[in-house]
């Protein structure tokens, strides 16, 4: 880890987690406003867009090492560039992704990841007629064969979109394995080492709040 590579993760680390999960949203929306013409926007430009309060926008951009020009705003091609740098766009992480179902199959095919950092650079299964393929041009290996491309990939994260009644089975053999951050898909809760960094992105569970707010309002 370089010098600024340590200060950036000692900073990031006083970050809040909920201005982490927004700092994305402000990301796009510049980037649009850049297509748009925009060489400067403001925080209340910002707040009409994505409908989260300017004080709020400005604070979390409190925590990015960037200042803005009173009643002019940041400048956007800075903002941006920060932004990434930031969040870690700039530097690819490399993954390895375990279950190539319908939800995996979706990720492999998503190239838009590595515009966020994350190139996803093998897959793995136990489904003969998936295994010795490739989907995107990313190739499929059998299970058993991890530890040996663990040897010879540069990965530390893992994408785990297996079925459920395997999810904590196949999450102890990545981390055996060296993985330190899991990207878990399913709506199985896993269990890690403390060291290990666990972000749980369950489709089902936003589906859940969903249903749940929209009965809610049909009630009102």
């Amino acid at each position: 880890m370089t010098t600024n590579q340590a200060i950036q993760y000692k900073d990031s680390m006083k970050v809040p987690e909920p201005t982490l999960r927004r700092l994305p949203w402000y990301l796009s929306n510049v980037k649009l406003l850049k297509q748009r013409g925009e060489r400067y926007v403001s925080s209340t430009q910002i707040s009409k867009e994505i409908n989260i309060d300017a004080s709020q926008i400005a604070k979390d951009l409190s925590y990015v090492n960037i200042s803005g020009r009173t009643r002019v705003g940041y400048e956007v091609d800075t903002l941006i560039a920060v932004l990434e740098d930031f969040l870690g766009f700039t530097d690819m992480h490399k993954a390895f992704l375990f279950g190539v179902g319908s939800l995996g199959g979706a990720l492999l095919r998503d190239s838009g990841l590595k515009h966020f950092g994350l190139e996803i650079v093998a897959a793995f299964d136990v489904t003969p007629e998936l295994v010795g393929t490739t989907l995107n041009g990313i190739p499929i290996f059998h299970s058993s064969e991890f530890e040996q491309k663990m040897r010879e990939y540069d990965v530390n994260i893992g994408v785990l979109t297996v079925p459920i009644e395997i999810a904590q089975c196949i999450t102890d053999t990545m981390i055996a394995g060296g993985i330190k951050a899991v990207w878990n898909f399913t709506p199985f809760r896993i269990r890690v080492p403390e060291n290990i960094v666990v972000q749980n992105t369950s489709l089902y569970a936003h589906l859940a709040v969903m249903f749940n707010r929209l009965n809610f309002n049909e009630i009102e």
